[in-house]
């Protein structure tokens, strides 16, 4: 079926069994992948989440982390042989994957579904730190979210205040794959320059001068609009084309880094075959790959990239 699965990630009842399970492999199906960013040190590590919305997710991240240190510790063991001591043993065995309450949010305000004009304003007053918690310099943090739409929360608050406590290196992990494309079945997300994925392939695009590209399908979709048939060909997946996943996930780590922050910061995504491994029984991800269950889907999608390129700040509803 073509439920929508951003849907089950980020509204569903948590405490429904299915969707716990879900959210559970979401982050499970993360660990490899940060894992390898992080390169396998989980000594000089610490994951946390943030918003509260991920703390299942998180559970599936340390999942993963910790059977891998478990294999780790069972391959160590046994290559030592009969040269065992019960100190070097124990050392061993109590090592743990080193989890933190980094921040801690206030459950009454959710940034995502605030009107426009006062998100910038309350984000900044959303999230509270917990200090003492990371080893400056030397500690790598990594923190799972949900999702990220438009990275506003992550750039004017999470971002600087995870700096103050001076890690190596932020890594933000995302349990959705990038949002790329609007939405006209219920959830109010029909700008695209609202997305930060979107504004990062346009910020490859101008800094690579394929500008050309960007004009071209403005052009089509006005050729499409004007014979009736904006709604039969979804031109915006053009966009992303030229660039790869980790390209886009960069150059949105540079976007959502405040300019005076020092501090390397990288974001890692869900793909979207994990994705369905996860949740395989909603397969709707129209938001991640532009795969619109309905006609109307894709002329909602050009037309935001019409009002995009052409500077109108309106949703892409309506004719």
């Amino acid at each position: 079926r073509k439920a929508c699965s951003f849907e089950r990630i980020y509204f569903s009842r948590g405490s429904d069994e299915s969707i716990y399970r879900e959210r559970i492999a979401l982050g499970h199906k993360l660990s490899s992948t940060v894992l390898k960013a992080i390169d396998y040190d989980l000594k000089n590590s610490i994951f946390s989440f943030i918003p509260n919305t991920a703390e299942t997710a998180f559970y599936g991240l340390i999942k993963g982390a910790e059977d891998y240190l478990n294999q780790i510790k069972i391959e160590r063991i046994l290559s030592w042989g009969n040269d065992v001591d019960p100190e070097k043993l124990t050392e061993m065995v109590n090592r743990r994957v080193r989890i933190e309450k980094i921040a801690i949010k206030d459950v009454k305000l959710r940034t995502f579904i605030t009107e426009d004009s006062s998100r910038n304003e309350m984000v900044q007053h959303v999230y509270d730190i917990t200090y003492g918690t990371v080893r400056a310099g030397q500690d790598t943090l990594v923190v799972i979210d949900d999702s990220i739409v438009r990275g506003t929360t992550l750039k004017e608050s999470i971002i600087r205040m995870l700096s103050r406590l001076k890690p190596k290196h932020i890594i933000i992990v995302s349990s959705a794959p990038q949002i790329r494309y609007p939405d006209c079945y219920g959830i109010d997300m029909s700008k695209l320059g609202d997305f930060v994925a979107f504004r990062a392939a346009i910020a490859l695009i101008r800094e690579r001068k394929m500008d050309s590209l960007l004009t071209d399908l403005l052009a089509k979709c006005h050729e499409l609009d004007k014979k009736g048939e904006l709604h039969t060909e979804n031109l915006v997946r053009q966009v992303y084309k030229p660039f790869s996943l980790d390209e886009i996930s960069d150059k949105i780590a540079q976007l959502i880094t405040p300019q005076d922050i020092e501090i390397p910061v990288s974001v890692i995504y869900q793909t979207i075959e994990t994705l369905h491994e996860a949740c395989p029984e909603n397969t709707g991800d129209w938001y991640f790959t532009g795969n619109y269950p309905t006609p109307g889907g894709n002329k909602v999608c050009n037309k935001a990239f019409m009002n995009f390129m052409e500077g109108r700040n309106v949703r892409g509803y309506g004719s």
